[in-house]
């Protein structure tokens, strides 16, 4: 007969090793516990937890207390003076004294108006506000920062205005007048006048 040459499965122990994986997971997460808890304890700098503190509190008991020292030096000093509290606040006296009752005259006197002018590119003026916000969704894709203003005509309706600005000085208004030409957007300049009252 002819002998068999395949090699035969081995047959296991009955104790496996396990994985290594898991193994060093578990040697990892014990040494960080350890590591943090021995950390913890230095920085609290309490010494060990576990024992008891005998000789300081023997030596806390001789000792006086600060409360207890200043009370007696202010006994020792005069019989029924008053003493000041030094953590005493003084903000309870000093804020109703720095107050002033104010009429409401002197409140219309006092008030200034400070008119300024404003700059915007109107890009576009819609009776339908859906076309008013596909357009600022236009700019908003282009780089614009665009608004969008209601306002109703006389004769006409209500319009929705597709705006970019404010915008101050000339400077300005011409880069960003050439960037939406640039762009495809054709953009008219408005002026607004504004009244901002002030106290």
């Amino acid at each position: 007969m002819s002998r068999d040459y395949k090699p035969s499965p081995q047959k296991s122990n009955g104790s496996s090793k396990g994985s290594p994986f898991l193994s060093g997971l578990l040697v990892g997460i014990l040494l960080g516990v350890g590591a943090s808890v021995g950390l913890t304890l230095y920085l609290k700098g309490d010494g060990n937890p576990f024992m008891a503190h005998s000789g300081n509190v023997e030596e806390k008991k001789d000792k006086p207390s600060k409360q207890k020292v200043s009370e007696v030096t202010v006994k020792s000093n005069g019989g029924d003076q008053q003493v000041q509290d030094p953590n005493k606040f003084d903000f309870y006296t000093i804020l109703p004294e720095t107050e002033s009752k104010v009429t409401e005259q002197q409140v219309k006197n006092n008030t200034t108006t400070i008119k300024s002018d404003n700059y915007f590119l109107q890009v576009g003026a819609f009776e339908n506000e859906d076309d008013a916000d596909n357009m600022k969704a236009k700019l908003a894709l282009q780089g614009f920062e665009a608004v969008v203003q209601t306002a109703e005509i006389p004769n006409k309706g209500i319009w929705h205005r597709v705006r970019v600005g404010p915008l101050s000085d000339a400077e300005q208004i011409n880069k960003v007048r050439g960037d939406l030409v640039l762009n495809g957007f054709n953009a008219d300049l408005i002026k607004v006048h504004t009244e901002t009252k002030t106290e």
